[in-house]
């Protein structure tokens, strides 16, 4: 199994775990943010400094690609880059919303026929989501979304929806569907990347480390209103 640096800081939290071998064994979280530009190298170098003392070697970086904070997702992606060129390592994306999923899976266990809707918040009623099965099979796109009753009634027409992440709380009172679940407290977090991160280890999929930019910049920018930025 690989051991991976991961690096999350698409929203106010920053954390940096160390993944070896399916197991979590380095991870540390600033919860007080936004303090990227402070908490991120502090963190790396102390995980870097972990792996190096026991002779453990790294196989890849994997890095939160968003959507996400515009500054957040910047510096965690310069970190990554960085260490990848320094280390020789391969870079591994891991999308902001299908690992906000990670929690809600392992530790709610929605049933077999209900869908996740992980949301970042982008103000107002304005929100960054996607639909998902419990196989983080891509049900809907991720897309912007001005949140109202309609937003989702396709969807919770058909049966029961996950919503999460830090935009869900304030859109509850406009979607009002019975079949609508919020669940709180969900962060994105870089010890719940490991299964995404190790999964796309073993499918070879990896970035070019000179060419990669986040999702959120380079596919929402040009498409979304200057409102959302």
């Amino acid at each position: 199994m690989p051991c991976i640096l991961n690096i999350e800081t698409s929203t106010d939290v920053c954390s940096v775990a160390v993944s070896r071998d399916g197991v979590c064994i380095f991870n540390k979280e600033d919860h007080g943010g936004p303090n990227h530009a402070v908490s991120l190298g502090v963190y790396v170098d102390q995980a870097l400094s972990f792996a190096d003392s026991r002779g453990i070697q790294l196989d890849a970086v994997a890095v939160s690609c968003g959507p996400g904070s515009y500054t957040g997702l910047r510096i965690g992606a310069s970190m990554a880059k960085g260490i990848c060129y320094g280390r020789g390592l391969k870079l591994i994306a891991v999308p902001t919303l299908e690992l906000l999923a990670v929690p809600v899976l392992l530790e709610h266990e929605p049933g077999d026929d209900t869908l996740l809707c992980p949301m970042l918040d982008a103000r107002r009623m304005e929100v960054y989501a996607g639909i998902y099965d419990r196989a983080l099979r891509e049900i809907r796109q991720v897309q912007a979304d001005i949140v109202d009753g309609d937003t989702y009634k396709e969807y919770l027409d058909r049966g029961k929806v996950c919503f999460f992440g830090n935009g869900a709380c304030k859109c509850m009172p406009a979607v009002s569907h019975p079949n609508a679940m919020l669940i709180k407290g969900i962060k994105p977090l870089a010890a719940n990347m490991l299964p995404i991160a190790e999964k796309r280890m073993a499918e070879g999929r990896f970035e070019d480390v000179a060419y990669f930019v986040p999702f959120y910049l380079k596919d929402f920018v040009a498409k979304t209103p200057r409102k959302l930025l």
